[in-house]
């Protein structure tokens, strides 16, 4: 499984619990972070093998493979002694963990753990690598988009959205003036898994619409028929 736009951040989830990678997944995406997912160790390393994602998430208990073992290859190959590694495991002793730091995982999280500390650390780890890759902040013309504090502003006032609107929001005004299709946006922010019908597209984009524009101002969102949505490009001028 691949999601993501060809110039986000690309992170890989090496996990073999299914529903935890299809969680990962799922919010990762919804993040605007390009996403795929390896179920084995050896399956891992042939997608590594093809291309080198930006960071990698990564179990420590994998079938073929280890994590441990994954994460010592990656160190010993020059195209990835500096890959950004956070490791997974529900191994919580101190030598545990020291052990997994010491083959070179530059952040360890324990089982079970909660989804937004993972986000974070994420963004903490990708912003010192690759500071920019990853911003705090979007905007475009009048429109202000924190992504830390979860708050949305257009010329100075406060903008109340509710998560999916938020999210909705921040995935358009990552590439300001392209046309999403509705199996796009259901795709990056509800998650592929998601059995949602592609209206439902609709009903939120009408409330994100009537959050952003007061009577007299400017519709910021772009319809375009048979194709999607997108931020209007205009907008900015």
């Amino acid at each position: 499984m691949k999601t993501g736009s060809n110039d986000s951040p690309r992170i890989l989830i090496v996990e073999d619990e299914a529903s935890l990678a299809e969680l990962l997944a799922y919010n990762l995406s919804a993040e605007g972070y390009g996403v795929d997912v390896a179920v084995r160790g050896d399956e891992a390393e042939l997608k590594l093998a093809e291309s080198t994602p930006d960071l990698v998430i990564l179990d420590w208990m994998l079938p073929a493979i280890s994590g441990i073992e994954i994460c010592r290859r990656l160190r010993a190959r020059p195209e990835t002694k500096t890959l950004p590694v956070i490791m997974l495991t529900a191994r919580s002793e101190e030598n545990e963990r020291v052990r997994g730091l010491s083959v070179g995982a530059d952040d360890y999280i324990v089982k079970p753990f909660s989804v937004p500390e993972l986000l974070a650390r994420v963004r903490a780890l990708l912003r010192r690598v690759s500071p920019e890759r990853i911003a705090n902040r979007l905007s475009f013309g009048e429109i202000e988009l924190d992504r830390d504090n979860r708050r949305v502003r257009r010329s100075g006032r406060d903008i109340h959205l509710g998560p999916t609107e938020f999210r909705i929001l921040e995935y358009l005004l990552q590439k300001p003036g392209r046309i999403f299709t509705r199996a796009q946006l259901l795709d990056s922010v509800w998650g592929l898994s998601a059995e949602i019908d592609e209206r439902t597209v609709d009903v939120h984009i009408g409330r994100l619409r009537k959050a952003l524009s007061r009577s007299a101002e400017t519709n910021p969102i772009r319809t375009v028929r048979g194709a999607g949505y997108g931020f209007d490009d205009r907008f900015e001028k």
